[in-house]
């Protein structure tokens, strides 16, 4: 079977076209994979998805490539082989691939230009992209720098060519990356800018990716990874980041400009507060530890066990509450909460008191459906059972005083 003519090579903007249907194959029910002579679909490959579109009115959901052929996964009714069909491209999805794989050209050529630091992979995801650059030492200033050397490059509307060449002729070429494929290349040259080997779909000029902005930059695998977007994913990215500015501005009933500052203060002073109720829940847990303490009863070998349960009450304020009361000695604690729809438990005692509370801990919480464990002077854990959470602490009770009877 001949290989399929791609059309997008010559043309990344031919968005309409008419092939035979040479083969087809039925993948499952309603899906077939439909072969044409010729086709100006682009078939997932070298980090940009394939295109959609329709053939003949069927929907075309992806295309694959298959040993040189491309494959139209259509949904619906199929065309007959043999039968001369039109085929129509979403021009929308084309645009973007366009605008952000060819922005990933200008963009990883900047890295060379600036650091020589060459792209070892690129994908186009859903809302953005990602290029891993070989990048030592990244920082905010140096991809910044980047970023805007390439988009001087778009602005400037240099344009851009398709060149066939020869193995021969290709080694003579200052190419930015070299090619896996043998035989003649096809290689996109954005003037006095880039020249490397691919096969995707481009701009006619660089004015066409209109701008590039990096969303985030991380370490990944030894590399600098950049999340960017391009073109119309600029716009929807530099939307969606005003309205959350905005929306976060409008809390402090100022301009957008100021949310930063006005954050920044208000976590300054969260974090002070949270300080100073972490504070006065210490003397709290100290005095109501007295008064808990005064209801002690007689725990084994003469120390004293607290037992009780509260309401809505985190595993955080039931270990303070524990480690106030066992500042007494010759103390045991078993405290249960109903903590929304599970239960919490915290077991401590003092260092002169008997009594295993990991061991402990274990047997409770299998009784409420949950795990838990520690060391044998504090544990803590819960389950989801919390209708027996005080079943569970007179069951610790009861195994607590058999041991040391």
């Amino acid at each position: 079977m001949p290989l399929t003519e791609r059309l997008y090579y010559d043309d990344s903007h031919l968005i309409e076209f008419e092939a035979r249907v040479i083969d087809k194959s039925e993948r499952v029910s309603d899906w077939t994979a439909i072969t044409l002579d010729r086709t100006a679909f682009y078939p997932t490959g070298g980090g940009q998805p394939s295109d959609t579109g329709t053939l003949d009115g069927a929907r075309v959901v992806e295309c694959v490539e298959d040993d040189g052929l491309v494959l139209h996964v259509v949904q619906g009714r199929a065309p007959e082989i043999g039968a001369v069909i039109r085929g129509r491209i979403d021009w929308a999805r084309r645009l973007d691939h366009i605008q952000q794989h060819t922005g990933q050209h200008i963009l990883s050529q900047a890295f060379i230009k600036l650091y020589n630091a060459p792209t070892q992979s690129f994908r186009v995801l859903e809302h953005s992209n990602e290029i891993d650059v070989d990048l030592a030492s990244p920082s905010d200033e140096i991809i910044d720098r980047a970023i805007r050397l390439a988009n001087n490059v778009i602005w400037e509307d240099r344009s851009i060519n398709v060149r066939q060449v020869t193995p021969e002729e290709a080694a003579e070429l200052p190419l930015r990356k070299d090619s896996a494929r043998e035989g003649e290349l096809r290689v996109i040259e954005i003037e006095d800018f880039d020249l490397t080997p691919c096969g995707g779909t481009h701009a006619y000029r660089t004015g066409e990716v209109g701008v590039i902005a990096a969303r985030s930059w991380q370490r990944a695998k030894g590399l600098t990874r950049i999340e960017f977007v391009a073109g119309g994913r600029a716009l929807t990215d530099y939307n969606r980041a005003n309205h959350t500015a905005r929306s976060v501005a409008a809390l402090f009933s100022a301009g957008r400009d100021d949310a930063p500052e006005l954050t920044a203060r208000l976590l300054k002073e969260n974090k002070e507060l949270h300080h100073r109720v972490r504070a006065l829940e210490e003397i709290a847990a100290r005095v109501e530890a007295d008064e808990l303490m005064a209801k002690a009863k007689p725990g084994p070998d003469n120390s004293r066990m607290v037992t009780a349960t509260f309401a809505d009450r985190d595993a955080e304020s039931l270990k303070r509450l524990a480690q106030a009361l066992i500042l007494q000695p010759q103390t045991i604690v078993l405290l249960g909460s109903q903590d929304k729809e599970t239960a919490r438990l915290v077991f401590a005692r003092s260092g002169d008191a008997l009594g295993d509370m990991n061991q402990l801990m274990r047997t409770a919480c299998e009784l409420l459906e949950g795990r838990g464990g520690g060391k044998p002077d504090l544990a803590q854990g819960g389950g989801k059972n919390f209708k027996k959470i005080k079943e569970a602490l007179a069951l610790a009770e009861q195994a607590l005083l058999e041991t040391h009877r």
